[in-house]
């Protein structure tokens, strides 16, 4: 301990021993308390002795934000403040929601005299971070070389978790190579700063040099590559994290289950579910939907269902998540039930609450249900519809074949309504092959969003659908004239605890060669059962010979072609796609379900479909 704490420690114990109120102010919990003592100081004149006043100063920053502006109150009284009282508000005001007055401070204690020490910068530092001022930052750093800091550890490491944290990456290596030495808290400022600016690469490549790892580096790069949407990495990660020893808390243990639900990789799932019961995890309300969140997502709707009811204690978030989970599936009577349960239990539903609720009565075809719900909004829970709650109901209402009654229903909006509701109008009138509505809609997206590629596949689609294919050509034209380009598809698939992603025309699967025979053996199969490949919503911007066999290379039927290697019956084979499913894979993959006696579910952009016995749980409406 320094002389000035040895110093500090000494005088603190003895105004303790001259008023008990000091010791009374280390156990205050409330304002209300604090109030008391501070008026007993000030009766007393204690609360004119610098340290006795600055105790109590320290005490509300330690404390909420209320507690805060109490302190603000305080130092106005304060006739001579030193440089504690300073520090202290610096700090307070550092992760306020009001970092820029750390500056106030800072220059008013430059005003009276006193002259900053190397706790004074790492706060002004840490507000530069919160008001995400690069500015404000490199002049910080300005004051921090002409106060003669920099070379200060401390310092130093405040000025890495500043540019890091601004994306300032070249200042912040160039402070990090001048580091005397480094700990762990340092290298994962740096890797936390790579992930924050998308350069999980580097944030890796720093990670394997760290000499020594805890649980907050492996956390950070869990949610660093879930963030970039590298989720197989944030799994990997977890399987490093348990080589190194380090056992994980509940927060990285909801970015790895997380990730696992983005993946829909069920085995690493239940894998890391039963980490969380085996090393007596505290399966919280926020841990356990995650868990629930993650079988949904998953596919195993029974399980997410079981943990849920095992749960303690349940918020509304918990009760969406397993609404929201159901709903994906198409079990729209189940989604309801829980719905009206949660009410019942007076959990007040949230406004993503009704795009759950609303999303299961659209993907059942419950109109009548779904208007009811609609209404209730507002009248009986006091959420006001938002833009996402009128997409719900366009998309309701197109799905069931009303194209007429959806549209007036966009018409009639109280508010603009935006692309996403017009697109599910779109997508309805796919369905249900309405080339009038279509071609009108699709005319108004393009127009809003000329760069989005999938409302171009919508219109083309239709244009296909109804034979209109020199319409089809001018799209497929039009495309190209904007540069628009459809996303290429992946699909992923879980296999023995690996994730294996298949996209169109890429090789590179060491297996690849065994797959498209195995392919074509099944494509030899369901042909004879009735499969004719539907050219018509093959991707138009490829030439016409090659549409046949860009159908047969889908990234979801080299995965199925996978799977049926590798799985054995019973156990259903999953996939998850980044796209919606075309109309030919989802009629090979029922062909599949049939011919191979075997359970195919298909997580997509939209749904779950789950193939069983030559049907399709969207009945044919996805």
């Amino acid at each position: 301990m320094s002389n000035i704490g040895v110093a500090n420690n000494s005088i603190l114990q003895k105004l303790k021993l001259k008023n008990p109120k000091l010791v009374l102010l280390s156990q205050c919990s409330n304002i209300h308390d604090l109030k008391i003592i501070h008026a007993h100081m000030l009766r007393t004149h204690l609360f004119f002795d610098v340290f006795a006043s600055s105790r109590i100063i320290a005490f509300c920053i330690d404390h909420t934000a209320k507690f805060l502006i109490y302190a603000i109150k305080v130092f106005s009284q304060i006739h001579n403040p030193n440089l504690f009282i300073f520090n202290a508000l610096i700090r307070g005001c550092s992760v306020s929601e009001s970092p820029e007055n750390s500056f106030h401070y800072y220059i008013q204690s430059q005003r009276i005299g006193l002259l900053p020490d190397n706790i004074t910068h790492p706060f002004l530092a840490k507000a530069c971070a919160h008001l995400e001022s690069l500015t404000m930052g490199t002049q910080v750093h300005g004051q921090i070389v002409k106060h003669g800091f920099q070379c200060d550890f401390y310092v130093q490491h405040s000025l890495v978790y500043m540019y890091a944290s601004l994306c300032d990456l070249m200042s912040a290596r160039s402070v990090f190579k001048k580091m005397g030495r480094f700990d762990v808290a340092s290298w994962t400022c740096m890797i936390k700063g790579y992930h924050k600016c998308g350069d999980v690469d580097s944030a890796r490549e720093l990670f394997d040099r760290m000499p020594e790892k805890n649980l907050v580096t492996c956390s950070t790069m869990i949610s660093g590559y879930s963030r970039n949407g590298r989720f197989d990495k944030a799994v990997e990660m977890f399987g490093i994290l348990q080589a190194e020893g380090v056992v994980a808390n509940e927060v990285v243990m909801v970015g790895v289950i997380s990730a696992c639900a983005h993946l829909g990789a069920l085995a690493i799932g239940e894998e890391a579910h039963e980490y969380v019961m085996r090393n007596s995890l505290d399966l919280n309300v926020i841990l356990g939907t995650a868990v629930v969140d993650m079988y949904a997502r998953c596919g195993n709707v029974e399980k997410a269902i079981q943990v849920f009811e095992e749960m303690g204690e349940k918020d509304v978030l918990c009760w969406t998540g397993l609404i929201s989970g159901l709903a994906m599936h198409g079990y729209a009577e189940k989604a309801l039930e829980y719905y009206y349960v949660m009410v019942k239990n007076g959990i007040v539903p949230r406004d993503i609450t009704f795009t759950a609720v609303l999303k299961a009565c659209s993907h059942g075809g419950l109109v009548d249900k779904g208007l009811e719900i609609f209404e209730s909004m507002k009248k009986d829970h006091g959420v006001e519809p938002r833009l996402e709650h009128y997409g719900c109901m366009v998309d309701l209402l197109g799905r069931a074949g009303k194209l007429e009654e959806a549209e007036n229903f966009i018409l009639e909006m109280p508010v603009k309504p935006n692309a996403p509701i017009w697109g599910a109008l779109l997508g309805a009138c796919r369905i249900h092959r309405n080339l009038e509505v279509g071609e009108r809609v699709g005319k108004i997206l393009i127009e809003m969003k000329p760069e989005h590629s999938g409302y171009y596949v919508l219109l083309s689609n239709i244009y296909a659908r109804t034979n209109k294919w020199k319409d089809v050509t001018v799209m497929r034209k039009l495309m190209k004239e904007k540069g628009v380009r459809k996303p290429p598809g992946y699909s992923l698939i879980e296999i023995d605890g690996k994730i294996h992603e298949f996209t169109i025309g890429d090789k590179s699967h060491p297996e690849i060669e065994k797959i498209e025979r195995m392919w074509e053996d099944i494509l030899q199969k369901i042909k004879l059962a009735g499969y004719i490949g539907n050219i018509g919503e093959a991707l138009f911007d490829i030439d016409e010979e090659e549409k046949e066999d860009s159908l047969n290379r889908h990234s979801e039927k080299l995965a199925i072609a996978y799977g049926i290697m590798k799985i054995r019956a019973p156990m259903p084979i999953r996939i998850v796609k980044n796209l919606r499913v075309c109309e030919d894979c989802h009629m090979a993959t029922k062909l599949i379900s049939k011919v191979f006696n075997v359970e195919l579910i298909v997580r997509d952009r939209n749904r779950f479909h789950h193939f069983k016995k030559g049907v399709c749980s969207c009945m044919d409406y996805w």
